[in-house]
């Protein structure tokens, strides 16, 4: 089994945060460059999937929908299925511009995992959804009908979160990583026994507890 992570392409929230004061966050649109991004990434998809097809798993945000369109996949896409357990962490409807620094400030301060944003999630929410969704995307891959790969077209910190949750990272480490670039991807394979990492997140720490990313390659 194979599991292809892929993060959206640039959206309006990425370059004006305010966006989000005006803006719903699943209604925010790729930016001209993020169109770009996704289009520069179809060919790399297509060659990770060397042909063969690909069970395609999106969050139904406007930006990972649109991202998905503009990879131009073609019949290698055996099914597309809109899964909300892939959506972003949820900030609580339309954003005050001044609460929302309040916000970041405070989360950073509190912990990404566990701070609870008023009318919205934590981190340990999007962690528990995504569980659900791992557990259900495992028992679809063993059936024989279903390809043998799976294609996630989703965001930063829930492609983090998904990556903690399969692979049994400590929140300290979770805590650690850089979210993937916009329209980057990583490869998660299972050997039969267990999943692999073909690489590894960026880290802007070390993390406290010593604890590190493997098994990676």
């Amino acid at each position: 089994m194979r599991i292809i992570l892929l993060r959206h392409g640039q959206s309006l929230g990425n370059v004006d945060e305010l966006a989000y004061c005006r803006v719903p966050d699943h209604a925010l649109p790729l930016t001209e460059l993020g169109e770009h991004q996704a289009r520069a990434a179809g060919p790399r998809i297509k060659e990770l999937l060397d042909g063969d097809p690909a069970a395609v798993y999106v969050s139904p945000y406007v930006r990972t929908r649109a991202t998905l369109r503009h990879l131009d996949l073609g019949d290698q896409v055996e099914r597309t299925v809109a899964e909300p357990r892939l959506r972003e962490q949820d900030w609580g409807n339309l954003q005050d511009p001044v609460q929302q620094e309040v916000l970041k400030h405070q989360r950073h301060a509190f912990g990404h995992f566990f701070f609870r944003l008023p009318n919205g999630e934590s981190g340990a929410d999007v962690d528990d959804r995504l569980a659900a969704f791992l557990t259900d995307l495992e028992t679809r891959m063993q059936d024989p009908v279903h390809p043998a790969t799976a294609l996630v077209v989703s965001h930063g910190l829930t492609i983090r979160l998904l990556c903690r949750r399969l692979f049994g990272w400590s929140i300290e480490l979770f805590e650690s990583l850089s979210n993937l670039e916009t329209c980057e991807d990583r490869v998660l394979t299972h050997d039969g026994t267990t999943w692999r990492l073909d690489r590894p997140f960026d880290q802007w720490r070390t993390s406290p507890d010593g604890e590190t990313q493997g098994p990676i390659g």
